[in-house]
């Protein structure tokens, strides 16, 4: 009798459990210009997610990801995530962040709202990026500003990319080719 009691709690446990997130593309968050941007949209590209910032050694990396964006639109999304995190080199609101890639990058790939990376208030997008138990993939621990995540086509995470790897390096456009 325990073990048939033991079941059904199992059973009434499971039918309340979230299924787990296997794609990038079950995501949605707040653009930076306060509409949103869904994953969901990106079929049928990669997706190179960034963490950004504008006061930051690496901000110039702008400059390549909006080349690489527009040399590879047709099958690559760049989506930037602005965060504060680091040394609090993104310290503007979102109208001064988005006025900022424009003028000084000429940035026209995609921005949400400023985010946390890490930490207690994770944005779950990152969680989900972070962490192989989500992503089926890989750990990744974000330490600085401009880390990236490529995917595939279909929203799986294909690999993670440190600061210093530029956009433009051949690390990241063997995949793109």
């Amino acid at each position: 009798m325990k073990y048939f009691l033991s079941l059904a709690l199992i059973a009434a446990i499971s039918a309340f459990t979230l299924p787990a997130v296997n794609s990038i593309h079950a995501f949605k968050i707040k653009s930076i210009d306060g509409g949103e941007i869904n994953f969901a949209q990106f079929k049928g590209k990669k997706i190179l997610v960034v963490n950004t910032a504008s006061k930051c050694g690496y901000t110039p990396q702008y400059e390549a990801l909006e080349k690489v964006y527009e040399q590879y639109k047709n099958k690559l999304v760049i989506v930037g995530f602005p965060c504060n995190q680091f040394g609090g080199q993104e310290p503007g609101t979102s109208e001064e962040i988005q006025q900022f890639c424009k003028a000084r990058y000429g940035v026209t790939f995609p921005l949400t709202e400023k985010i946390d990376v890490k930490g207690d208030n994770i944005n779950p997008i990152y969680k989900w990026l972070c962490n192989k138990s989500e992503n089926g993939v890989l750990d990744a621990s974000i330490t600085w500003n401009f880390n990236k995540f490529l995917l595939d086509e279909n929203g799986k995470l294909i690999a993670y990319f440190p600061s210093k790897t530029t956009p433009d390096s051949e690390e990241i456009l063997k995949y793109l080719k």
